[in-house]
């Protein structure tokens, strides 16, 4: 038995390492990636979420250390945009199985709004957060943050794995600027270069003109949620003897008619995420919807516990339990917002900017048009430095997910704790494989300080007073 867990301590950190390293050509040099490698890990065994300082105390590493590990998150060279097109080529090798309906693959996109308090953080400004929660203020100060995340089914589970996100409000480098988060979306699943065609799936922000022809240009489809007080119309009827162009639009149809028209329902179970044998009630329209200028399909959905909404997909070839299933998965991206937050703190970078001017409390975007190119720069450095601390937690949460996705038994055999029911099937949460790697860190640092790169770095960089079995590796 204690074989066995020593060699699933060294084998867990292995396929970590090993995933990590198809990464290098992202990087300018070896020695900056093998910093971002020490990054990622420490992201994995760290134990609070206070910046680069818990990763410094995580690793053992010797605190003069932290001025490199802030100067590696900064530096050019780390390609940022190459580095999120080669984590998304890492995403889908090694995962069993990415979600697939009519071959194609399910992204799932959203936004995330980062509280931030800091008066020398670009992008900074206020921002309103429209909840019912009550524990949730209306207004904040932070960064605003839009993500992409893959779906990929694992046994009966299906995770979310997180490709790319990015800061996409705060910061006005031109006067003539007119892009709006939609278009910095469509550039952002771009970036993420997904190398086939996709449903890209989203809440009702997310059903605009943009969005649709963006999508559709590039041969991809969207599903979303439309609000109540949408509107759509009838194929136009064409008259024979009539001068001019025929119509386009026909009769005018408010959608939430769908949900009390007194045609009959077809009935089935329900095929959202982790119910059975519910039924639900929907019928199903194509409709011409003037914001895409087409033909959309339109589901109307009514749930004997969750109510009723109204689905839109632009794929007409796609059925209405499928259109039902796959928006009933977007809940997947809240859920991965809330272990980056939570449990790895992707989003708890705490870097200044010295020479900036501050920000003042509730104010609004930065006009960087009006500044010196020396000051523009220095901004760009640091919205540079965050985006890649976000992507080292993006990647670390990925990784977290591949070990527990592909290894259950080893991320088991190393976890070393006590949980009250452990269910077969089900894939272990990232809370688990972070303490399996916790625990299972030393063993590997000792079993291979003298042939695994990754371990070689972290015990030539540790402070070898601190910790004796780490001392006695190097």
């Amino acid at each position: 038995m204690l074989y066995l867990v020593m060699h699933a301590r060294t084998l867990l950190w292995k396929h970590w390492a090993g995933a990590l390293v198809l990464l290098r050509p992202a990087f300018s040099r070896t020695k900056t990636f093998v910093w971002f490698a020490v990054v990622v890990t420490g992201l994995a065994v760290r134990t609070d979420l206070l910046g680069v300082t818990s990763i410094v105390r995580a690793l053992k590493l010797h605190p003069r250390f932290y001025t490199a590990l802030c100067g590696n998150v900064h530096s050019t060279g780390v390609h940022l945009d190459r580095l999120t097109r080669l984590w998304t080529q890492v995403t889908l090798r090694p995962f069993p199985q990415p979600l697939r309906v009519n071959g194609r693959y399910v992204l799932v996109g959203d936004g995330i709004k980062v509280p931030k308090c800091g008066k020398k953080m670009p992008g900074v400004k206020l921002l309103h957060q429209p909840s019912n929660a009550s524990t949730k203020p209306t207004y904040i100060m932070g960064h605003s943050l839009q993500a992409v995340g893959l779906l990929v089914q694992a046994a009966s589970t299906v995770v979310a794995v997180p490709l790319a996100a990015r800061i996409h409000e705060g910061l006005v480098w031109s006067n003539r600027d007119r892009r709006t988060l939609l278009d910095k979306m469509l550039v952002l699943l771009e970036t993420v270069a997904l190398g086939g065609p996709f449903y890209f799936v989203a809440d009702a922000y997310y059903a605009a003109h943009k969005i649709v022809n963006g999508l559709l240009d590039q041969g991809n489809h969207l599903i979303t949620r439309v609000k109540s007080n949408a509107i759509a119309y009838a194929a136009a009827e064409r008259p024979s003897k009539l001068r001019g162009r025929p119509p386009l639009y026909g009769q005018k149809v408010a959608l939430k008619s769908l949900l009390a028209d007194g045609a009959p329902a077809q009935s089935a179970p329900s095929p959202v995420y982790g119910e059975r044998n519910i039924p639900i009630a929907y019928r199903v329209r194509d409709l011409l919807w003037r914001p895409a200028g087409r033909l959309v399909r339109f589901v109307a959905v009514t749930h004997p516990t969750r109510g009723s909404c109204l689905l839109m997909c632009t794929d007409l070839s796609l059925s209405a339990p499928d259109i039902i299933r796959l928006y009933g998965l977007r809940f997947k991206i809240e859920h991965s917002f809330k272990q980056a937050v939570r449990v790895i703190g992707s989003f708890g970078y705490h870097f200044w900017m010295h020479d900036m001017t501050p920000v003042r409390r509730r104010s609004g975007d930065q006009h960087l048009h009006r500044t010196s190119i020396d000051y523009r720069n220095a901004v760009k450095r640091k919205m540079h430095g965050y985006h890649v601390f976000i992507a080292a937690g993006v990647i670390c949460q990925g990784l977290l997910n591949y070990l527990s996705v592909m290894f259950p038994g080893l991320v088991w055999a190393a976890f070393g704790s006590w949980l009250r029911t452990i269910r077969p099937g089900v894939a272990p949460s990232e809370l688990v494989v972070m303490h399996a790697l916790r625990q299972s860190l030393p063993g590997f640092l000792l079993d291979c300080g003298k042939e695994h790169y990754l371990a070689k770095v972290i015990i030539d960089k540790q402070d070898s007073n601190v910790y004796e079995p780490f001392r006695i590796a190097s």
